[in-house]
């Protein structure tokens, strides 16, 4: 049926001709994005025409006009949109008669469950409130008349631009002061995972406010792309109003498949590599404009001073302040020299924005598209002046985030380095990661950039931050992808051979120390050496080193801290010392300490669990947030089954979240009583900065040992009472035996989504496979947990290979179930 066919329908048969009508135009496969839009528009116009003309007879009204603003004045109906309708009368008619008008528009609507927002006003009344109201004035400048005296309408059009126009300097801030707020509520639409198409920045309110600036003629945005990005955010609009039936912006997790396959995307990642390279393309000319904006605004304030002190005549040309070879200052931007020659000039890029940067200036718009079009090819390998600007470039820190998206905006990355068209826009779905891939690693190089007086050679360091997970752009595992396409790249960019191997090593073993701090044991010389192995030299390690900090800073504050620190460093202290040619600290048994030793003998003698709390704040920068409340915990109890799940279920149900566990058997003098006693140190965190008590902890671990408390039953309960959200499905846990990582123990490493009791059920699963834990070392990032657990025999000693893997998968079954 053709649109004429739909709107004669809807005329004919009214709202439920309408409603049929429009139906079928969502149903329809074959049209789809604008042209759908634009049909839903004109059916929707040509049935409220109906609706206001014959009501308008029946009201005995004349000098009225019904106008469509906002999202449908512009003709941008999505299948859920709300319809924003102005009634526009002349003020000549009774009220009452007015009012029944609008009664009979409105009430039609309502009836078939359509949102909408209206208004009665006169063209006085509609002026007043768009002077009052910015939402409003915007709204009238896409006013687009549906039915009535369209004389009327063209009126008010003429004043309300004429006075958007001259009050552009006021009003303008004003809307710029709204996206900002906006943008520091709703975040970033390119890095977010459920992002708020119409809200965040990036979305359609800033590609609606771009069209009134332009419509102000202060400043335009750049045009290339905007459109494009523009109908990319309505067609993935759409998809989610008809794959929800729901009227909402929000991109929710649990919708990116059926929106993808709605858009006939490949995949859920398909759709939000999509929708971030829109937002981008917002952002930036969001970016370039307001800039714009306000150097105008500047210009203009400061004009009739100027023209006072020189008595009238020409403006002065703008002050250029030079800033490298072919590179000024002008009007607070970084812009070309009139004598450069960017054809001739092939570093030209590098430097103007390694200048740019390191100036603390954006690098003008028109400066970038010149040297996009003009500027030809690097040689192969680069000269040694362009290795030298894209380091100083990396080392600008912060301002070398905006200066590297104007590069990426206008193509010059990717020309410069063409591996990184595979990371760029490239979502990361683990909520740990704030950024995109391509924004992580140039966050990298910021976090980098502070660290560059910590190593001796900070040129590497910065490059290896900027590449360490390019290999996220291929299959498989991104730290081997990366190691090959790292040496391509340092080779490409003119590093020497031996320079090349420390980047591809970086590279390479990125997360070495992090994993390796976090998840082994440290007191084992067979981890040590391990890495010492592998890392080779102590300029690599002190490389090593920086950057592990430097990417998980960038990574989110769920991946680094004080504690995560202290351990690398750690880590790194013991490697150096064999790197050095010192042996590694061989493990002995050592003494329990006097509280040990104390609290030992007082569980033997009251054959109960004795429980020491120890709390103190976490260490942390001084400039940064402190870490939650830590608490160390000895636990002893009596050689007993059951001790690790039991102590490890009492955890969880008091929120106390397990960072380190060691437990261990002590003998204690004959002379004390016969027995052993099993000794817990537990390093946790209160969840809430709540700390808990120790007489609660120690009545919750009796009645678990002797199992009166029903550990499973009470996780279950507050589960029930505070479910979860609903989101994706979780990847299925994954246990696997790490090989040769001890020779005192087997290390069985989990990986899994972190819930409450996990600990306690990994426990219980160690247990019932007969394997005694000699530590444990667990590590939670965002929603997934991995832990590694020293086991061995009864006896003590590292379980046979075909043993260990029995028990990883009993485990992994254990966690499946």
């Amino acid at each position: 049926m053709t649109s004429l066919d739909e709107a004669t329908e809807a005329e004919d048969s009214g709202p439920s001709g309408y409603a049929a009508a429009r139906l079928r135009l969502l149903q329809e496969k074959a049209r789809s994005g604008p042209p759908r839009r634009s049909a839903l528009a004109r059916l929707t116009d040509d049935w409220l025409g109906a609706l206001f003309t014959t009501a308008a007879a029946e009201a005995g009204v004349r000098g009225a006009a019904l106008v469509a603003v906002g999202g449908y004045g512009r003709g941008e109906l999505s299948p859920r949109s709300d319809l924003d309708l102005l009634l526009l009368h002349d003020g000549s008619a009774d009220p009452g008669r007015i009012a029944s008008l609008a009664d009979r528009i409105w009430y039609p609507v309502w009836d078939l469950g359509l949102a909408l927002d209206h208004s009665v006003r006169t063209s006085a009344e509609a002026r007043r409130t768009a002077g009052d109201d910015l939402k409003v004035q915007l709204g009238l400048l896409d006013a687009r008349a549906v039915a009535g005296d369209l004389g009327m309408l063209a009126g008010l059009r003429t004043a309300v631009l004429a006075d958007w126009r001259n009050q552009a300097p006021k009003r303008l801030p004003e809307l710029h002061e709204l996206c900002r707020d906006r943008a520091e509520r709703q975040g970033e639409l390119q890095f977010l995972l459920e992002p708020d198409l119409k809200e965040a920045r990036g979305g359609l309110r800033d590609a609606t406010a771009l069209q009134a600036v332009a419509a102000s003629w202060l400043a335009d945005a750049p045009r290339e792309g905007l459109a494009d990005a523009r109908r990319a955010l309505l067609d993935t609009r759409d998809a989610l109003h008809l794959s929800t039936g729901r009227a909402t912006d929000r991109l929710a997790l649990q919708e990116h498949d059926q929106v993808a396959e709605e858009l006939g995307l490949l995949d859920a990642d398909a759709l939000l590599r999509q929708v971030y390279e829109a937002a981008r393309t917002v952002s930036y000319a969001s970016d370039v404009t307001w800039r714009e904006v306000n150097r105008v605004l500047k210009a203009r304030s400061g004009r009739p001073r100027l023209r006072a002190m020189l008595g009238g005549g020409r403006r002065p040309e703008p002050e250029r302040t030079p800033l490298a070879d072919g590179v000024v200052e002008m009007d607070g931007e970084a812009v070309l020299a009139r004598t450069a020659r960017p054809e001739r000039d092939p570093v030209l890029p590098l430097r103007a924005a390694a200048a740019a940067a390191q100036s603390g200036l954006p690098l003008s718009l028109h400066a970038v598209r010149h040297l996009a079009t003009a500027t030809g090819p690097l040689p192969v390998p680069w000269p040694a002046e362009a290795r030298e600007e894209l380091v100083t470039l990396l080392g600008a820190g912060e301002p070398t985030v905006g200066v590297w998206e104007a590069l990426e905006a206008e193509g010059l990355i990717t020309r410069l380095l063409p591996d990184w068209e595979r990371v760029r826009c490239r979502p990361q779905r683990n909520p740990v990661h704030t950024w995109t891939v391509d924004r992580h690693l140039v966050e990298a190089a910021v976090r980098a950039s502070a660290l560059t007086r910590r190593v001796g050679r900070p040129d590497l360091l910065l490059v290896a931050a900027l590449l360490h997970d390019i290999g996220k752009g291929w299959p498989g595992d991104h730290s081997v992808a990366g190691e090959t396409i790292a040496r391509d790249v340092a080779t490409r960019i003119g590093f020497d051979q031996h320079d090349v191997g420390v980047i591809a090593t970086l590279v390479r073993h990125h997360l070495l120390l992090i994993e390796t701090a976090t998840r082994r044991d440290l007191d084992d010389p067979a981890t040590i050496r391990a890495v010492a192995s592998v890392v080779g030299s102590a300029g690599t390690l002190e490389l090593l080193h920086a950057l592990t900090e430097a990417d998980a800073l960038a990574t989110g504050p769920a991946a680094w801290s004080a504690w995560r620190g202290s351990l690398v460093a750690d880590l790194v202290k013991r490697v150096g010392g064999v790197l050095a040619g010192e042996a590694p600290a061989q493990p002995e048994p050592t003494a329990p300490s006097a509280e040990q030793e104390r609290l030992a003998i007082e569980a033997l003698r009251t054959g109960g669990p004795v429980l020491a709390l120890h709390t103190q704040p976490e260490p942390h920068e001084p400039d940064g947030e402190p870490d939650p409340v830590g608490v160390e915990l000895l636990i002893a109890v009596p050689d007993q089954p059951g001790v690790l799940p039991a102590a490890a279920g009492v955890l969880a149900l008091h929120r106390l979240t397990v960072r380190a566990a060691d437990l261990r058997a002590i003998e204690l003098p004959s002379e004390v009583g016969p027995g052993a006693v099993l000794v817990l140190s537990w390093r946790v965190a209160a969840a809430y900065g709540s700390l808990p008590q120790a007489a609660r902890l120690r009545a919750d671990l009796v009645r678990a040992l002797d199992g009166s408390l029903d550990i499973p039953a009470r996780l279950a309960e507050r589960d029930a009472a505070y479910p979860r959200r609903r989101g994706v499905k979780a990847p299925p846990p994954r246990v696997t035996v790490a090989p040769a990582q001890s020779r005192l123990a087997t290390v069985i490493e989990v990986r899994a989504q972190d819930a409450p009791g996990l600990l306690h059920r990994i426990g219980h699963a160690l247990e019932s496979a007969a394997v005694r834990v000699r530590s444990a070392h667990v590590s939670t990032l965002g929603a997934n947990a991995v832990d590694a657990f020293y086991v061995t025999d009864p006896d003590g000693a590292p379980l046979p290979a075909e043993e260990a893997v029995e028990v990883a998968r009993a485990l992994e079954n254990a966690l499946r179930g």
